[in-house]
């Protein structure tokens, strides 16, 4: 009905999508930090943490893949490759499957184990490496430093043999890091020289030629 009063009930929280009730509650948080400067340090480390994080992210991947490793040792890898495709529904006579059957019949044990033991080291050094980031060690920023930069050519020879979304994500990836680990370094250096040296240090010498010069100058003219 025209001019009939509108019926209003009250607002409640639960009315609200689940997935909106967080970020109405991390508003007042964001606006109190607005105005507040960031500080370098903590900037630092969420950033390591992240990288850290990552780290431990490869070395997880790489442990599952020796682990699949280990589970195809004294298995018919070609036969296990067959039921594989005809799982996923692929058929045996396109190219990239026969070439997928041709590499499960070439791998043996020995080049399982071999496999493994490659996998197992890179994910301990993955592990260190994030345990390290994650407690801002200073070795540990050169070990994600030098690893990165050991990769590097790895990856330029993989981008030369053919240009897709995943090897320039990985290299981009990997720039980023190496490029960031570099900043690292060099800060904490500088952070360090200046704790060691005060700022008043270094001006003590000439202050105290000049004492020197003036006190001769003195004797020179009592004389």
């Amino acid at each position: 009905m025209a001019g009939a009063p509108r019926q209003f009930r009250q607002f409640r929280m639960g009315d609200l999508p689940p997935a909106v009730i967080p970020c109405i509650l991390l508003v007042p948080e964001f606006m109190r930090q607005k105005g507040k400067k960031t500080d370098p340090h903590v900037t630092q480390r969420r950033m390591l943490r992240a990288v850290a994080s990552l780290e431990f992210s490869k070395g997880v991947f790489v442990v599952l893949m020796g682990i699949c490793a280990l589970a195809l040792v004294h298995k018919d890898t070609w036969l296990i490759a067959e039921r594989l495709l005809s799982l996923l529904h692929i058929s045996t006579d396109r190219r990239p499957a026969q070439i997928f059957l041709d590499f499960a019949d070439t791998i043996t044990d020995a080049r399982l184990w071999d496999a493994d033991g490659i996998a197992f080291t890179y994910a301990a050094l993955r592990f260190t490496e994030a345990y390290g980031l994650w407690k801002e060690r200073t070795w540990a920023e050169w070990v994600a430093f030098v690893s990165g930069t050991l990769l590097l050519p790895l990856e330029i020879r993989e981008l030369f043999r053919g240009i897709t979304f995943w090897r320039c994500a990985l290299l981009i990836g990997n720039l980023a890091i190496i490029s960031y680990m570099l900043y690292v370094i060099v800060e904490n250096r500088r952070v360090r020289r200046l704790a060691v040296s005060p700022a008043g240090k270094p001006n003590a010498a000439p202050e105290a030629g000049f004492e020197q010069k003036s006190s001769g100058k003195s004797s020179a003219a009592g004389s």
